[in-house]
């Protein structure tokens, strides 16, 4: 027996997705056996502090999921809707060899992310589900990350798991045609969690501490399941590597006040020295593959930023010569913009209007809901170099009106009160 509060967190969300595993490989039902692996995680949380960790936690965990499992299925509700289920599970519950003994030597992670991301669900109900179901986050607790309730939660978590059951979702591996797509879009979802973990899409703080560190973990936790010759492990490493480059500069992020920091203004000796250095071992150790996706670039990028020893001596014209490469990958919105700040940068604000106002009139950044806020706040800080103070105003006060993070809003205000207060306007 051993405790401790961390390490019993750390087991319960490592835990997690193996004993589901072994429920829905032994049943078949997931929507039941993730009702009841949150029971078994949850008996765990209240017995283990004052008992002690079992020599064999997982076990524990699986003879308790498999005593809630039946006990779901027992239930009134259960009983009219899958007797003959019901009556399945007790069998299986009598049969010697399929009783919850030792767990099986199979890493279910994969797996279940695939599951959990599967492409009949929502972006928004892959994101619920995987840190639910793998992530062994109680519906509580993905709830006041996002900002909603309980309740609400719980209810897009519970239709995802019949849009599962009606799309015929099965326990399976995919296979080797949609593999690699599969995985694709497991990437996606973990890129989301810990962007709205690194800045929060609403409320008061400006990051979400819990919702980066589960991304980093499950992306671990992803590279890990992957051979080291695989062809999606060089990308999935980027991902880490972005992950863990941008988490570095967290404490630099806001003041002693709370407020937003820039970049280019923040005290880099507050900068997480160990996860730079992993970042880049990471990425140094799969960019000379030539296997180049979207993450890997968006890690060197990172890596530039933050092995500079100084703002003045970032290298501006690679990052925006790696922009321009992101782009023919990913030509998306939010990759445009950030190549006219990278521009401004190396080569002067006038060119980065120029290139914000052509990429307007082709691509409307201006008016993509992913863009739209950001960029009037880039316009603002262009205008500002070019010492047109209150036109960078007008538009910091635009932007600060499109977001909904109380953090960015009051920076953006103070930054448009600083040029053009409004007793002088």
């Amino acid at each position: 027996m051993n405790g401790g509060a961390p390490t019993i967190e750390h087991l319960l969300r490592t835990e997690a997705p193996q004993v589901l595993g072994a429920l829905v490989r032994r049943f078949g039902q997931f929507d039941i056996a993730e009702d009841a692996v949150q029971e078994a995680l949850l008996a765990a949380s209240r017995t283990w502090p004052a008992d002690g960790v079992p020599e064999n936690p997982r076990s524990w965990l699986i003879r308790i999921g498999y005593r809630k499992m039946v006990d779901l299925l027992r239930s009134e509700q259960a009983r009219r809707r899958r007797e003959q289920e019901t009556g399945l599970a007790e069998l299986a519950m009598r049969e010697p060899a399929r009783d919850a003994g030792p767990p099986p030597n199979v890493d279910d992670s994969l797996t279940l992310l695939l599951l959990c991301c599967h492409p009949a669900l929502s972006p928004t109900s892959q994101v619920a589900l995987t840190l639910r179901a793998v992530g062994g986050l109680a519906t509580a607790e993905i709830a006041h990350a996002y900002g909603t309730t309980e309740s609400t939660m719980g209810t897009r978590i519970s239709r995802a798991k019949q849009q599962l059951a009606r799309a015929g979702a099965r326990f399976t591996p995919p296979g080797a045609d949609d593999r690699d797509s599969r995985i694709t879009a497991v990437t996606r979802v973990l890129y989301l969690i810990f962007n709205e973990g690194y800045t929060t899409s609403s409320g008061d703080r400006l990051t979400r501490v819990d919702l980066t560190q589960e991304a980093i973990r499950l992306t671990r936790m992803l590279r890990a399941t992957l051979p080291a010759d695989d062809a999606m492990t060089a990308e999935v490493t980027g991902l880490l590597a972005l992950m863990l480059l941008t988490e570095a500069r967290h404490a630099a992020r806001t003041g002693d006040d709370g407020e937003l920091v820039p970049l280019e203004e923040q005290d880099r000796t507050r900068w997480n020295r160990d996860l730079i250095r992993e970042g880049t071992e990471l990425i140094d150790s799969v960019w000379p593959l030539r296997r180049l996706g979207p993450y890997q670039i968006q890690a060197a990028i990172a890596a530039l930023h933050a092995t500079a020893p100084s703002p003045g001596q970032t290298d501006w014209p690679q990052i925006a010569g790696l922009y321009l490469w992101l782009e023919r990958l990913t030509p998306t919105a939010p990759v445009r913009l950030s190549r006219v700040v990278a521009v401004a940068q190396a080569y002067g604000p006038e060119r980065g209007l120029a290139l914000l106002d052509d990429l307007n009139r082709t691509h409307h950044l201006d008016q993509n809901p992913l863009t739209h806020q950001r960029e009037r706040a880039v316009r603002a800080h262009l205008l500002q170099m070019t010492g047109n103070t209150t036109g960078a105003a007008a538009f910091y006060r635009q932007a600060a009106t499109l977001t909904d993070n109380h953090v960015e809003q009051r920076y953006l205000h103070d930054k448009a009160d600083h040029l053009d207060p409004p007793d002088r306007r």
